[in-house]
């Protein structure tokens, strides 16, 4: 199945507005020639509204960082879905850091993505396992684990995306084999299907994330069971990042 690539750029604790603003400004104009490529950007909270207005009329969308399931109350530090909808099309739950620092379990994600749907926004659900996990021979059965618990009535998936990210493998510099990298999409594929049939199960878009670069972009994303990828610090650099965008063009779109 033909599944359009997505190249997402997660700024993560980075950016004051201003530099944000300029980063986005020089993302867009680096990107004029790369089609066939969903682009998303990922900011701090503090700089969704005046991205929108930068970016509302170009091909780049927005994300959020993470949201809180309920609608409104005493959450204090908190976001809700209804407070980011206007900015955004997308919100990354369940990132390895968030399960990590913050506490979130399977459980507390599941009733995020739940509450994402519900407003109208696409999850980009994070998966990924511990270098002990994956040393003990369990990285699939891990990652797997969080998929099936992360879903549970989850039923509205035709804009739910994927994102498997080997905790190991985030911000180290440390890259994940290929081969590694395709066992667990392999697996991650074949337990959607089993959630939601084939059809289904082949219409969810698998990105991988975990120190990727401009020098390995191209080497993950020529497998075709990877469908794009997450970036974290090189999407900071706006020429990294968009040369990653324009990768992600040639490979998928050849």
């Amino acid at each position: 199945m033909k599944r359009t690539p997505l190249i997402a750029g997660n700024w993560k604790m980075n950016t004051t507005v201003s530099e944000a603003c300029s980063l986005a400004r020089a993302i867009l104009t680096g990107i004029e020639s790369a089609d066939g490529v969903e682009k998303v950007i990922c900011p701090p909270f503090v700089s969704l509204a005046p991205l929108y207005e930068i970016l509302a009329a170009s091909p780049i969308k927005l994300a959020a960082q993470n949201m809180y399931f309920r609608p409104k109350g005493a959450f204090t530090g908190e976001v809700s879905a209804s407070m980011i909808k206007p900015f955004c099309s997308y919100v990354i739950l369940g990132h390895s850091e968030r399960r990590q620092i913050f506490g979130e379990s399977n459980e507390i994600i599941n009733s995020k993505i739940i509450a994402a749907f519900e407003a109208g926004l696409k999850p980009i659900l994070c998966l990924g396992e511990s270098l002990e996990q994956r040393k003990a021979g369990k990285a699939v059965d891990t990652v797997t684990g969080q998929l099936l618990n992360c879903l549970v009535n989850v039923r509205q998936t035709s804009e739910l995306v994927i994102a498997y990210e080997p905790v190991w493998a985030i911000g180290t510099g440390v890259n994940a084999a290929i081969e590694e990298v395709c066992q667990i999409m392999e697996a991650l594929r074949a337990a959607l299907a089993g959630m939601y049939g084939t059809g289904t199960g082949d219409e969810i878009r698998l990105l991988y994330g975990g120190s990727v670069t401009a020098e390995n972009t191209a080497s993950y994303l020529s497998q075709p069971v990877i469908d794009g990828a997450l970036v974290g610090g090189a999407s900071l650099d706006s020429n990294q990042f968009t040369t990653i965008i324009k990768l992600a063009a040639a490979v998928k779109n050849t």
